[in-house]
């Protein structure tokens, strides 16, 4: 199972849609600024199942009712999904991974910096931030899940 991983769009849907076309994900995730974008790309690819949360600049774009932190269990993976912000994470990352621990994620998933990291801590867990696909030096992330497991991650660009 292929999962696309996108954060940081700021309303630039052309990368995105080229990576769907190109990586062909089982699963999307959209990790914040902006909202809306994630909801366009699931308008152009509906057959993909996104999951999504807002970011810092998504406070006044979309319901407060919308979950900051998700933790969907895809193909067998437990995955914790924010956007970065509540968690303090252009400082530190302890708060994020010490949150996502205790929820039993085998891999945390942040966007906020625009910075890409893809690193697997001394426990095992995977920390990922895709980096941003609005801008120029645009980028995404992969994950691929095998019989429950994450087999590999990765950034593309």
């Amino acid at each position: 199972m292929k999962v696309l991983i996108l954060s940081d769009s700021h309303q630039h849907i052309a990368f995105m849609q080229s990576c769907v076309e190109t990586e062909k994900p089982d699963v999307i995730l959209h990790l914040g600024d902006y909202y809306g974008d994630g909801e366009k790309l699931h308008e152009l690819f509906p057959e993909i199942p996104m999951y999504q949360v807002p970011g810092n600049c998504d406070e006044n774009r979309c319901s407060g009712y919308i979950s900051r932190i998700l933790v969907p269990q895809i193909g067998g993976v437990r995955i914790y999904m924010t956007h970065g912000h509540l968690h303090h994470v252009k400082l530190q990352r302890f708060s994020l991974i010490r949150a996502a621990s205790q929820t039993g994620a085998q891999a945390v998933l942040y966007g906020h910096t625009h910075e890409p990291e893809c690193r697997q801590l001394s426990d095992g867990m995977w920390i990922m931030n895709p980096g941003t696909c609005g801008y120029f030096h645009s980028s995404a992330g992969i994950m691929e899940i095998q019989d429950g497991k994450i087999a590999d991650m990765r950034i593309i660009r």
